[in-house]
């Protein structure tokens, strides 16, 4: 039960996460700084790049997604354990390394010179995709979790 509940909590910790400011940045320490969250970087990605935040919108926010109600209708036995290998490859589709790395390249030809603070969001956009890895990790073939399985 402790999985499903852990999985399910995800729906809502990752938009939470998206939201949240990842990093603070400015030009100088006398002014104040600019907030920068998983959407707006994807925002200020597609007016830079659109190949690129078509990729990061898909690796940083629908894989992840997805995964997450693919786990839940395994757990709640609403799918197939079968859907688990497309689940796991989706996982490995939902690398948030790529997003973070085109964040510091809009930062880097946007702010150029300047300061950057990490902010709360990085800590809880960090914590939702090991959760996820978590989730997967604990979760079985057959579809159950360790956990849940004990319970059933």
């Amino acid at each position: 039960m402790f999985i499903r509940l852990l999985n399910l909590s995800l729906l809502v910790a990752f938009p939470v996460a998206w939201t949240a400011p990842l990093l603070k940045a400015g030009l100088l320490p006398f002014f104040k700084l600019s907030e920068i969250s998983v959407l707006s970087g994807l925002q200020t990605l597609w007016q830079k790049d659109v190949i690129l935040a078509l990729a990061v919108t898909f690796f940083a926010l629908v894989a992840p997604y997805l995964k997450t109600i693919g786990l839940a209708l395994i757990h709640f036995r609403l799918a197939s354990p079968k859907l688990l290998p497309a689940i796991t490859l989706m996982g490995k589709l939902a690398m948030a390394d790529i997003f973070l790395i085109a964040l510091y390249i809009v930062i880097a030809k946007g702010v150029g010179v300047g300061r950057l603070e990490t902010g709360w969001g990085l800590y809880a956009f960090t914590a939702c995709v090991l959760v996820s890895l978590y989730c997967s990790f604990m979760t079985k073939p057959e579809g159950t979790s360790k956990h849940v399985k004990s319970q059933l």
